[in-house]
């Protein structure tokens, strides 16, 4: 069996700028335009495989970089979502958006309550998916989804024999494929 992970193309909305601080609302509100931009058109090399099935995330993101490299039904998911980060204080201050970012992360590594999603909670859902597509039976699965989660998914393919690239943060548009 063979499993791509995908990550999205690349999006239409820039970080802001380093020197540009944020309120928490306002960190909040471009996390949530995020979220909804549309993509940039990019391409992705061939892996040569023919995947039989595809899994995406139902973010617009993926979804549509889902359909641009795969002709077959799409099997849309909320369990391939990205993490949800919040700001982990409503204290009027202004910071910038990177410190926000850094801020979200290590509150939700700490499962603090600011947080939609604990860290127990985003693995077992990696997990579930994981084993549900695993399970399917089918032989070469591509998954789209975003770079954080597809972190999660590479260390839960690994965990379960498979063998694969390794990558820190993965490359918009590229296909990761792992064996086993």
């Amino acid at each position: 069996m063979k499993v791509g992970l995908l990550r999205h193309f690349e999006v239409k909305c820039p970080l802001p700028g380093l020197g540009s601080l944020m309120t928490p609302d306002q960190f909040q509100q471009w996390l949530n335009e995020y979220e909804m931009s549309d993509i940039k058109d990019g391409k992705v090399e061939s892996s040569g495989i023919p995947w039989e099935k595809c899994y995406s995330s139902d973010l617009p993101r993926a979804v549509k970089t889902a359909r641009k490299i795969y002709s077959g039904r799409i099997i849309e998911t909320q369990a391939l979502r990205e993490l949800v980060l919040c700001p982990p204080t409503r204290r009027n201050i202004k910071l910038p958006v990177i410190l926000w970012l850094l801020l979200g992360r290590m509150a939700w590594m700490l499962s603090h309550k600011s947080q939609i999603e604990s860290k127990l909670m985003f693995e077992k859902r990696v997990s579930y998916i994981l084993e549900e597509i695993i399970l399917s039976d089918d032989k070469d699965v591509l998954i789209v989804s975003h770079g954080f989660l597809m972190m999660f998914l590479r260390k839960e393919l690994l965990k379960r024999g498979f063998k694969g690239p390794s990558f820190r943060k993965a490359d918009n548009g590229k296909i990761y494929v792992f064996e086993k």
